[in-house]
This record gives structure tokens, C-alpha cells and sequence, in this order.
């Protein structure tokens, strides 16, 4: 099924911001991403983390790369004050500690990286192929698809919090104000330049976040696997 143009889906839409329809050309993969079976299991406690943590860990270099390339070519001096806050305080610390202290939890030797699976060798290179275009917009895409997908699991979290603190601080990272106000800004960057870009710029945005979510989507399967 061919995605409704923005033009034409924003006319009829009570709430037209650029990012919604992103999310929603994205289609079943979303909501498999954040109703996904192995992510339920993280927010109760009962996923095994090993596997899945030992494939994010190896984003954590071109996450960090593609939030740089955001500092680099976002249009204003207000964008890019997000994006550096983001990448000093958070990416760069609090994640980087944790995967630390939770592969040694989980027993996996230090300086033992595991191979790349298929999936994350396709996400490194999403993320890659981002970062080298230098197209502000694209590089938003990527980056909202990885920081919305896991807050809309995260914030599926109900009861108490794991005991295990590799399960409960995963999902602590990925929901609270902070978290929220930095998806938030996410969206909003895509809300206030994607309505401007042309059909085509528009088109090439989309396939980057529809992408991004479907590889999201094959990331869980892998994990769950």
C-alpha cells in the first residue's frame, strides 16, 4: 500500500504534525515494535537480556557519531543545544555505565564483544548512511525512530519495577520527564522541518523512519529468538 502523501494526509488530520505521520506510514511494524512480546518481558522482568544487550551495546558508537552529525548540521544554534546536552549527559554516561555494569551482571567477559547479528550490522549502517548524508532531517528520523520506538514500550511498564536492576534501569533510561521531554524535542524538529521539505525530501524521510522502525521490529525478533 502506497503511503498517503503529508500534503494530502494533513488535511484530513485532527492532529497534523509531520512526526505523526511518520509514525503512522510506519504502519503495523510500530505497533509491533512497542507491543512486542520480548520488550513486555523487559518491563515485568522476565526477558533474557544477555543476547539483546551484547547486540545494543554495538550502537552505542553510531549513536554517538549520529548525534554529533546532529550538532553538525542542524539549521539553528536551539537545535543543536538539545543535541549536545543529550549526547554529554546521557549517551555518553548514564547508558555507557549501565551496559558496564549490566554485561558484567549478566556474565558476559569485558573486552569480549559478541559478533554482530545480521540486524544490528543493518542498523549500524542505517545509522551510518544518516550521519554521511549530512541531511539534518534524516539524521532526525533515525534518531526519533530509536528514542520514540523505546519510549512507547518503556512507558508500558505497570506494577512494580523489576527486581533485577539490568531490567528495571533499562527501563528507567527510557521513560520519565527527561526521556519524554527529549522525544518530545525529537518530534518536534521533524513537526517544524518536514511540513517545509519538498514531496520528494518528504518521501526520502519517511522511507528512512519507516526503515528504522522495521529494523527496530527485526531487532526484538532477533532477541526473542
Amino acid at each position: 500500500m502506497t503511503p498517503v502523501p503529508y500534503a494530502v494526509w494533513a488535511r484530513d488530520a485532527a492532529e497534523p504534525r509531520f512526526s505523526e505521520w511518520l509514525r503512522q506510514s510506519a504502519g503495523a511494524d510500530w505497533d509491533a515494535v512497542v507491543a512486542h512480546p520480548f520488550a513486555a518481558a523487559i518491563t515485568t522482568g522476565e526477558a533474557d537480556m544477555r543476547r539483546y544487550l551484547e547486540q545494543d551495546f554495538q550502537f552505542v558508537d553510531s549513536f554517538t557519531a549520529l548525534l554529533g552529525a546532529a550538532v553538525a548540521s542542524a539549521d539553528t544554534f536551539e537545535a543543536r543545544v538539545p543535541f549536545g546536552r543529550f549526547l554529554g549527559q546521557t549517551a555518553t554516561a548514564q547508558e555507557k555505565t549501565y551496559f558496564h555494569r549490566a554485561l558484567e551482571a549478566l556474565g558476559v567477559p569485558p573486552g569480549e564483544p559478541a559478533a554482530p547479528e545480521p540486524v544490528t550490522a543493518d542498523f549500524r549502517a542505517l545509522m551510518d548512511e544518516a550521519r554521511t548524508g549530512q541531511d539534518y532531517p534524516v539524521i532526525v528520523a533515525v534518531l526519533c525512530v530509536a528514542e520514540w520506538c523505546y519510549l512507547g514500550w518503556a512507558s508500558r511498564a505497570a506494577g512494580p519495577p523489576p527486581a533485577s536492576f539490568v531490567h528495571r534501569e533499562w527501563i528507567e533510561l527510557h521513560e520519565g520527564p527527561e526521556f519524554r521531554a527529549w522525544v518530545e524535542f525529537l518530534r518536534t524538529e521533524l513537526d517544524r522541518l518536514g511540513p517545509g521539505l519538498g514531496a520528494d525530501a518528504q518521501e526520502r524521510v519517511r522511507d528512512v523512519f519507516a526503515r528504522a522502525v522495521r529494523l527496530e521490529y527485526l531487532f526484538f525478533e532477533m532477541a526473542a529468538a
